[in-house]
């Protein structure tokens, strides 16, 4: 089976195993997605939804998390790790944000990659799920289930695999698929413990099934 087949045939039994899958981060306008992105970087998205609970009473809008101090909000994104450079870049990306798009989150890639702490995962998340436009978001997950299954080869470096991933993914499926993979990596095709490829959906067509 040629890659763009088994790409296919992947993006299928997925969508039958996880129709309703999506972002697992809550957000429910644009400038808090590109937050609570920021704020997932090594820390698990479960907990990125409780620690933003907090920072939005507090700052409920772009213009108010412009104002706050650094030290402010890193006190309460220290959950999260990393929290100095965390606060750091949403301060200064708010204030971009007030100051150069009225409040606004762009909807062009470059200018998402222009904003500090902003990577192409970040990017092409708030492209595919703010936007609706094309999107492929190789996080760890997306990474290891393409390599295992034989989507890529010994492939680790995230824009290495969004590459080759554009060249056999229709655009329009995506972020959707990248979703999937997530449910899937968590649930099925784990990274802590041997994966479960007796009940995976892919079991039958994946390159290596039954590696640690």
């Amino acid at each position: 089976m040629r890659k763009r087949e088994l790409a296919l045939e992947v993006i299928d039994r997925l969508k039958k195993e996880y129709p309703d899958a999506g972002c697992t981060l809550d957000y429910d306008q644009a400038w808090k997605l590109l937050v609570s992105v920021r704020l997932a970087a090594q820390c698990t998205d479960a907990r990125v939804n409780v620690v933003v609970e907090k920072l939005y009473a507090r700052y409920p809008d772009v213009d108010a998390l412009a104002e706050a101090e650094v030290d402010d909000i890193e006190e309460i994104v220290r959950p999260c790790g990393l929290g100095k450079s965390k606060a750091r870049d949403i301060s200064a990306c708010m204030k971009i944000l007030r100051d150069e798009y009225d409040g606004h989150v762009p909807d062009d890639f470059n200018a998402l990659l222009k904003l500090p702490g902003v990577g192409r995962k970040s990017a092409n998340l708030i492209m595919g799920d703010v936007f609706g436009k094309p999107a492929i978001v190789t996080d760890t997950h997306c990474i290891r289930l393409c390599n295992r299954i034989g989507l890529v080869k010994d492939m680790k470096e995230p824009k290495k695999v969004e590459m080759e991933l554009w060249k056999i993914i229709p655009p329009e499926e995506g972020s959707d698929f990248c979703h999937r993979l997530v449910y899937h990596g968590r649930d099925v095709c784990t990274a802590r413990t041997k994966p479960y490829c007796e009940k995976c959906c892919l079991n039958d067509i994946c390159r290596k099934q039954g590696i640690k």
